[in-house]
This record gives structure tokens, C-alpha cells and sequence, in this order.
């Protein structure tokens, strides 16, 4: 994941500091401080540790709390002295009970559509009485599929005809059942992401040799 022994640790007295961000939503979370002792027990457990600079001591996020950072990746800066750190979280945050040290917002801009997904899901899973997810999901892949039809033509009517304020509206409206449709069959945004990466990693391989 990471060479501990090409980091620089001279540069801050044998600490580096850690940007934590959340993996899906990409917001930023945190900023600790990791020493080599802190940076090891967190790749060899999957779970965030830092070193505190109050306390001069090892600590995990979480050990208290039960709000524990689970590791997905880290990544040293250019200059190989500062970290960033991607992470499943558990619970909020921050010590205030805030999604994140910087403030309440479960997802910043696009991240806000990796929240609504988890929203998404636990209706699958848990299927509340009275639920509009849930019961489109009971009806799923048919009746998602139905609802993404029908968005997809006021969508278009809107595009044409209609103000701005209406097409965002009825933009909105198909994004929302376009992602029900997705997690009905077990996939979400992210996987349409990949393809259009992977498309367009063909087409500019493809200009590159014209």
C-alpha cells in the first residue's frame, strides 16, 4: 500500500500529518498525525491509528467512541511528507458528533449521491412500512425500470420546453430512480463510473498513436 521507509520523517521531528477523507463521498474528515509506529499498526490492522501530539502517545480512532476508520488506501504527497489517507467510516467523524472535523455535511457536491445511495440500500435491506424505495424496490427490477422510462421522456419534454428550474427538477427526479434501478440489480453509479473511465481510457489511448 505504502513504503513507510520513503516518507520523509525528518521534516516534522518523526511525524507526518494525515488527511483522512472518506472513500465514496470523497469528503474530507479529519486531519491527524501519524508517526512510523502509527502508519504500520494502521496497514497491519485495517484500522486508523494516529499519534497523538497532546497525549505523545499511540491512539486508535475509535477505541472509545466506537466511530472507527476502516482502511481502504494511502497515498504519500510529492513530496513524501504528508499522507492521505481513504477510509470506510464508521459513525461520525469528529468528537463533536459532526460528520466530519470541518463541519455537518454527510456530501459535499457530487459525494452527496454516495450518501443518498446508503440511504438507498438500507431501504432495500430493511424495507420500512411506507417507504417509497421500498416499494418500488418490491416491484423491482420492473417497476425502477418503469419509473427511469418515464423521467427519461420529461426529462427530454423538459429540455425543450421548459425552464431551467424544471429541467433540474426533472433531471433530479431520473437521477434518484436511475440509482433505485442500479441498486435493485446490485450495482450503483460507481460501476457506470468504471465504464466511462475505461471508455475513455480507450478513445485517448486511441488519439494518443493518431
Amino acid at each position: 500500500m505504502i513504503d513507510a521507509t520513503s516518507l520523509d520523517w525528518n521534516k516534522s521531528d518523526g511525524l507526518i500529518p494525515a488527511i483522512v477523507q472518506d472513500h465514496a463521498t470523497r469528503q474530507v474528515l479529519m486531519l491527524g498525525y501519524m508517526n512510523e509506529e502509527a502508519l504500520a499498526r494502521t496497514v497491519g490492522t485495517g484500522k486508523v491509528h494516529f499519534y497523538s501530539r497532546s497525549k505523545q502517545a499511540l491512539w486508535k480512532k475509535g477505541e472509545t467512541s466506537g466511530n472507527t476508520f476502516k482502511l481502504v488506501n494511502i497515498a504519500a504527497d510529492c513530496d513524501s511528507d504528508a499522507l492521505l489517507v481513504e477510509v470506510k467510516p464508521k459513525g461520525p467523524a469528529c468528537h463533536k458528533e459532526t460528520v466530519s472535523c470541518f463541519g455537518d455535511d454527510p456530501g459535499p457536491g457530487l459525494g452527496f449521491l454516495a450518501h443518498l445511495r446508503t440511504i438507498i440500500r438500507k431501504r432495500k435491506k430493511d424495507k420500512p412500512k411506507g417507504s417509497y424505495v421500498g416499494g418500488l424496490m418490491a416491484r423491482a427490477p420492473k417497476r425502477p425500470a418503469q419509473k427511469v422510462g418515464e423521467e427519461g421522456v420529461e426529462v427530454a419534454m423538459a429540455a425543450v420546453s421548459e425552464s431551467k428550474a424544471a429541467l433540474k427538477t426533472e433531471a433530479a427526479d431520473l437521477l434518484f430512480h436511475l440509482m433505485v434501478l442500479l441498486e435493485s440489480r446490485d450495482l450503483s453509479l460507481d460501476d457506470v463510473v468504471t465504464v466511462l473511465r475505461r471508455r475513455h481510457a480507450v478513445r485517448a489511448a486511441k488519439s494518443a498513436r493518431s
